[in-house]
This record gives C-alpha cells, sequence and structure tokens, in this order.
C-alpha cells in the first residue's frame, strides 16, 4: 500500500508543482492557456502569483511526504492538499454558468477528482497502518 500512497503523493506533487511554477512565473501565459481558467475573470496577477506560490507550498510538503510515507508526513500534506481541492471543487461547481457541455464535464470529473484525491491518500495510510500494527507482535 505505501507503494500506492507514493505514487500517488507524487502525482499530486508533479501537478502542484508544474501549475505552482506556472502561475507564479508567468500567471497571464497561465490564465490565457490553461482549460476554463478564464471562465472565471478578472484576471489579477496577484491573486496568479498568490495562488502560485501556496501550490509550490503545498507540493514542498507532498514531495517530503512522497519520499518518506510516514503518516506524520503523509497525513499534513495530504490534509493540506485537501483543504485547497475541497473548496475548489465545490467553488467550480458552483460557477459554471459560463462553461461549455465539456467544461463543465472537465471541471466537475477534473475538480472531483482532486477533491477526493487527498482524502484518499490519508484514507490509505491510516489503513496500512493500521493493518502494520496488527502484524506487529504485542510489546511487553
Amino acid at each position: 500500500m505505501t507503494v500506492i500512497i507514493r505514487i500517488a503523493l507524487a502525482i499530486l506533487f508533479v501537478d502542484n508543482a508544474m501549475i505552482g511554477a506556472w502561475n507564479a512565473i508567468s500567471p497571464a501565459s497561465f490564465y490565457r492557456y490553461f482549460p476554463t481558467v478564464d471562465l472565471t475573470p478578472p484576471f489579477s496577477e496577484h491573486y496568479a502569483r498568490d495562488f502560485g506560490a501556496a501550490s509550490l507550498a503545498i507540493a514542498l510538503l507532498l514531495g517530503i511526504a512522497a519520499v518518506k510515507p510516514k503518516a506524520h508526513y503523509v497525513i499534513p500534506a495530504a490534509a493540506a492538499y485537501s483543504t485547497f481541492g475541497v473548496p475548489h471543487f465545490f467553488y467550480h461547481f458552483a460557477n459554471m454558468e459560463n462553461a461549455t457541455l465539456g467544461e463543465a464535464l472537465l471541471l466537475t470529473i477534473g475538480n472531483g477528482t482532486v477533491a477526493l484525491a487527498g482524502l484518499l491518500i490519508i484514507l490509505l495510510t491510516v489503513l496500512r497502518d493500521r493493518r502494520a500494527a496488527r502484524r506487529a507482535p504485542a510489546a511487553g
């Protein structure tokens, strides 16, 4: 199960690092070319750069957790990711008036997957550690 947790963390790390760097380095380009971002105008360089920096901070936590997948790293990293992902899903879900059907599906499926990813990683980590505790010989 640790391999699955590491892979999931690595995927989230790469996603956050790429999106975060793009936003932090070239926010106007991100706004112009990333699918569906332009559905929620107006563009704000300040907010885009802040979002990029916050995404890079979450990527750092995810990267540490992927390298050292101990619960005390994984759970805070995945919780930080979900603290962004869940409200992000609900924002887009409630604000699709300018989206085409394809964009609405992309936003709902993509952001729903993102919202659940961190929570799933937490669940897998707890299950993995409970299983390991049951297998360990009783101390004392």
